[in-house]
């Protein structure tokens, strides 16, 4: 049974994990048989967004791991505590959680760094040559740690020409499709960076996830 740690950042697209593509990672997981671990940094997130309105809350705070557990239903880790060594590979849904509180991407954009936790579990993991998939806007964490990578967030000209900054090597890719780095076991898909709806999310994640677990069985 292959067995995958998957990073969440929250709860909810504006502040934390976009929801929709954790669930369909999640479930593709288990339909093809995968053990999952769901994993999330012990922190407070960096802001809190009302998403009805999409304005942050002045003066609340949440933490990432709590808000975390809603989508594993109280299955989870802290990321800090991860050892690469139980995983076969790892993916990381998206949502401004994985720009905001896995890095700091959104503030701080080709500058930023990644939480160390993260960083540590996912270098590890890239070292072990196992694959790891990372979903709409969070190969910001793989052009961050792996310098010269093949991925994608879609074909945002903004997004993208940062993370060429950083290093990496951007191709465009429809929301149904993926890309794969083979060589550094990297794989991407646009997710909700393209949308337009979930069924189009979920054709790109699923092929994510078949890939990853491809990857994870290859010598």
């Amino acid at each position: 049974m292959t067995r995958v740690g998957v990073i969440l950042s929250g709860c909810g697209y504006l502040d934390g994990t976009e929801i929709h593509e954790s669930v369909i990672a999640l479930l593709s997981l288990d339909r093809e048989g995968a053990q999952v671990q769901c994993l999330a940094p012990d922190k407070p997130q960096l802001d809190v967004v009302d998403h009805r309105t999409g304005e942050a809350i002045a003066g609340e705070t949440r933490n990432v791991l709590v808000e975390a557990a809603r989508i594993a239903r109280g299955e989870i880790e802290d990321v800090a505590n991860a050892n690469a060594a139980d995983f076969d590979a790892v993916i990381v849904p998206g949502g401004y959680g994985a720009a905001k509180n896995l890095s700091s991407f959104a503030v701080e954009g080709p500058d930023s760094t990644v939480d160390p936790g993260v960083e540590k579990l996912l270098r590890a993991v890239h070292e072990a040559r196992k694959p790891i998939g990372f979903i709409c806007i969070a190969p910001n964490l793989a052009a961050r740690l792996f310098p010269g990578v093949d991925l994608t967030i879609g074909s945002d000209p903004e997004t993208a020409g940062a993370l060429e900054t950083m290093g990496a090597h951007h191709k465009a890719c429809p929301v149904e499709s993926f890309v794969c780095d083979e060589k550094a076991k990297v794989v991407s898909c646009p997710a909700y960076m393209l949308g337009p709806g979930i069924k189009d999310v979920a054709a790109g994640i699923e092929k994510l996830v078949g890939e990853v677990l491809r990857l994870a069985s290859s010598p």
